[in-house]
């Protein structure tokens, strides 16, 4: 097939990614890392019911580095996954659909949920 001389379409590397799409992508991946989250959370409880020493093997693994940098991000996915949350709401109240205030509500949900989680673990030690 020629293009008789017509431009072709833009590649998509040419657009900047607003912050509403991002915000939508990162919603999608916070829901799953939230699933996979959960089913940690049922083994803790599992291994908690098991006994002490289940329980302190678990503790041990979420201990590492590892273990806490996947707690962090399982915090930040849900404060994430809340605040957009909150977000969705007042749009199906069928507000904030204008381009600069959707734009300014993806970046304050964003921050939202950097400073609870830093909160949350400010609050922890």
């Amino acid at each position: 097939m020629s293009n008789n001389g017509r431009p072709l379409s833009p590649h998509l590397s040419i657009y900047r990614w607003p912050i509403t799409m991002t915000m939508s992508i990162l919603h999608r991946a916070t829901g799953v890392a939230l699933s996979v989250g959960f089913i940690v959370l049922v083994g803790w409880l599992f291994d908690a019911a098991m006994g002490a020493e289940t329980y302190a093997a678990m503790l041990s693994y979420l201990d590492t580095m590892v273990g806490k940098l996947l707690l962090m991000g399982w915090s930040f996915a849900f404060f994430f996954h809340l605040s957009n949350g909150v977000r969705h709401l007042v749009w199906d109240s069928g507000r904030g659909f204008e381009k600069a205030t959707a734009n300014a509500s993806a970046w304050f949900a964003l921050l939202l949920a950097i400073v609870l989680t830093a909160l949350f673990w400010w609050a922890r030690s």
